[in-house]
């Protein structure tokens, strides 16, 4: 195919090297334009690229270049402008350069992209048909790959972000409820059909007020950059529906665009963020700086390979080869100062400009890795840490990546909090009886002191999960024990093994009352569990009304009922109570300061009652000893002090609360346990028994302290503790 452009423009002025990116503004003598600059080193020539609307290319040759930036200001170019690059340069993949000015570049910094990414052969940088085909990466392909990718849209930026009404809800005080904007509103009845699937849809008033009725503070999206879809799942009729596949780190991924993708996608997704923070709920973005959706050195040619490949990614010893942290064939150069550039600069963007509230960093290992080994003295931490913008927002690490030496849960620096594993882990492990000891249950209860008690970090440092959008919902954790991923046309090969999941007796759905009624018990266990436990707890969209996805734990390309949030379970009674208990124990949460403390316990006895702020029991009703630790035990009691919280108000007041007892027990048969007598508790009142389907409390339920409680095997349950001292009992 000819690379001969319909046109070349020649009024090009030069313009600056500063902002990065596609710029409208106003140049010299009034005039309206676009100042057009991008860093692209070792790189010969650059042009850009203008596409009209029926897609004719003229091209405008950027002749300035300052510190390796090449740049220039085109008069005349408006918002709503379609383009691209084209890079030339040498084409030597052995010494690691793949420049192809055939191929057209996607602006690393484009706010906004019009098109889909298709993968046909033109829009490779090599010949991938090339025999062999272990040298086809080696050989250059010159067929233009223009009118088959998304063009960047220059928009009209504001520069700041005009609506400063943040809910800056505090770390201790948060939950964050995980969706998908797609998947969460494409069934939602409330949400007009011209809207599911989109931003708009997300900030509609049916679907905040889902948000808003359950409680949470937060919405963690998955990935809203501009992605791409992979060639193994297209040619599969699939499509990477999560979304971890980035390739334009500024632009709202234009597919959940209601409004058009012509720059309005920009517009649309600062509506749905004040939409959200009006109902006093942050906005937190799932974002993928650890690589693109260029993939190995076989993978496509859309922007940063075609601009400066060994500027950007990590290249292996040997050149031609990536580095590859993360599992989809390539991993971004974090210690470049241009990459670390990218990635802060599109931070600053999403907060000063879009309105997001904080980042959860997919495989953040592979970003605090230096040259190869982890370093929490990495650039790209120091910078965060110094950084006045950055350092302010909410920040969570996904605390580990694919390479060696890459778990790190409990080792990132103070500002950030961590996807704690390790409580998933256990907290499932303990409710399938798989634990063979209750120690690691007490710390993950009680906030991990264990991983985070260092360096001035706090028990909010662990973000606790029992489920995550990969794999098993919560559902599907208590009927399937084996994955069912079929669906994704790989064999049933993807997706972990390691599920620590219980079907209770039958794999998959079934009829059998006694199964479902249990399933619903467990599922009641692992909520109450997950909510009163010291830390953020995290949510995953329907999980709270037994959302399914059919035992598949890699939902990843299924952009279907698979994946999407069934919105008729609310309404269903089997699932309604609970909704209903979710809801009642993420209250409890936001009115008792005692369940999200912003310390942790010290677990010495206090003044004036004499007794713990943190107390443990056996099922014997006696106070854990060493050993008691280490012995097999299906039932563990946690006493938490409403009377010790190391904590003042605003005005410097001693912040009280009541005092819980929370009993676990996992066992199979009822356990008759002998509450706390004096100092611990006078009288002791049942608040919620998670062996009901509903959370009404009887009339027997206040017991005294001393005398025998009858728990239900499987379940939960938790008490208000009226103190034995009367005077603390009348301040009560």
């Amino acid at each position: 195919m000819s690379l001969a452009p319909e046109h070349t423009r020649t009024d090009v002025w030069p313009g600056h090297p500063q902002p990065l990116g596609a710029r409208f503004r106003v140049g010299p003598e009034g005039t309206e334009g676009t100042n057009f600059a991008l860093w692209a080193g070792g790189a010969e020539a650059v042009e850009v690229c203008l596409f009209d609307e029926e897609g004719r290319e003229t091209r405008c040759h950027l002749e300035e270049l300052t510190h390796e930036i090449w740049h220039g200001f085109l008069p005349g170019v408006r918002p709503g402008q379609r383009y691209g690059y084209r890079v030339h340069g040498p084409w030597d993949p052995f010494a690691g350069a793949r420049w192809n000015p055939a191929k057209l570049l996607l602006d690393p910094y484009a706010r906004a992209v019009d098109g889909e990414f298709a993968l046909p052969d033109e829009v490779y940088g090599h010949n991938r048909h090339h025999q062999p085909p272990e040298l086809a990466d080696t050989v250059r392909d010159d067929h233009d790959s223009a009118p088959f990718v998304p063009k960047g849209v220059v928009v009209h930026d504001t520069d700041t972000w005009v609506d400063d009404r943040r809910p800056k809800t505090p770390w201790a005080d948060s939950v964050i409820y995980e969706l998908h904007v797609r998947g969460f509103t494409m069934r939602h009845p409330g949400i007009p059909p011209e809207l599911r699937g989109t931003y708009a849809g997300l900030g509609h008033p049916a679907a905040i007020e889902h948000l808003v009725q359950l409680g949470v503070t937060a919405v963690e999206l998955l990935p809203v950059h501009q992605f791409a879809h992979e060639d193994h799942l297209l040619r599969r009729g699939l499509v990477n529906y999560w979304g971890y596949n980035s390739i334009g780190y500024f632009a709202p991924h234009a597919a959940y665009s209601a409004s058009g993708t012509r720059g309005q996608q920009v517009g649309e997704f600062k509506n749905m963020v004040r939409a959200l923070h009006q109902a006093g709920i942050e906005v937190i973005l799932d974002v993928v700086y650890n690589h693109t959706a260029e993939a190995g050195e076989g993978g496509p040619t859309l922007s940063l390979r075609g601009i400066a490949n060994p500027g950007y990614y990590r290249l292996a010893e040997d050149p031609r080869h990536y580095t590859d942290y993360t599992g989809c064939g390539n991993t971004l150069h974090v210690v470049q100062p241009q990459v670390l550039r990218l990635i802060t600069d599109s931070l600053r963007y999403w907060v000063q400009e879009m309105g997001v509230d904080g980042f959860r960093f997919d495989l953040a290992a592979a970003l605090a890795r230096s040259f190869h080994d982890v370093d929490m003295l990495s650039p790209f931490l120091a910078v965060i840490a110094q950084d006045p913008v950055l350092r302010r927002v909410k920040l969570i690490a996904e605390p580990w990546d694919v390479g060696d030496g890459g778990y790190q849960v409990g080792a990132f620096p103070p500002l950030w909090t961590e996807w704690n594993d390790r409580y998933r882990d256990t907290v499932r492990d303990y409710w399938r009886g798989a634990l063979p000891d209750v120690r690691d249950l007490g710390y993950r209860l009680s906030g991990s002191s264990d991983l985070y008690a260092w360096g001035g970090r706090r028990p909010y440092a662990s973000v606790n999960f029992v489920t995550a959008h990969d794999g098993f919902t919560l559902r599907d954790l208590v009927s399937y024990e084996r994955k069912h991923n079929e669906a994704n046309g790989e064999d049933n090969r993807d997706g972990t093994d390691d599920n620590r999941s219980w079907n209770c007796g039958v794999e998959g759905e079934t009829d059998d009352p006694a199964i479902n009624a249990l399933r619903r018990r467990q599922l009641r266990n692992l909520l109450t569990t997950l909510l009163l436990s010291t830390g953020v707890p995290m949510l995953v969209a329907g999980d709270e009304f037994g959302r399914t996805q059919g035992g598949n734990n890699n939902g990843y390309c299924q952009d279907n009922e698979v994946g999407w949030v069934d919105w008729s379970l609310p309404d269903d009674p089997t699932w309604r109570p609970l909704l209903d208990l979710t809801r009642r124990l993420i209250r409890m949460r936001r009115e008792h300061p005692v369940l999200r403390r912003r310390a942790f316990f010290s677990g010495r006895r206090q003044a004036p009652a004499g007794i713990r702020d943190l107390g443990w029991f056996t099922a014997d009703g006696k106070e854990m000893t060493e050993e008691d630790w280490y012995a097999p035990s299906r039932t563990v009691a946690m006493y938490l002090s409403g009377r010790d919280i190391p904590q003042r108000d605003e005005k410097g007041r001693p912040v009280t609360d009541v005092s819980f007892l929370a009993v676990l027990h996992a066992g199979d048969r009822p356990l008759d346990f002998p509450l706390p007598g004096p100092p611990w508790g006078a009288v002791y009142r049942l608040l919620l028994d998670t062996s009901r389907e509903r959370q009404d409390v009887a009339p027997d339920s206040t017991h005294l302290g001393g005398t025998i409680l009858r728990v239900p095997e499987r379940s939960v349950l938790l008490l208000r503790v009226e103190p034995a001292d009367p005077e603390i009992r009348a301040g009560a």
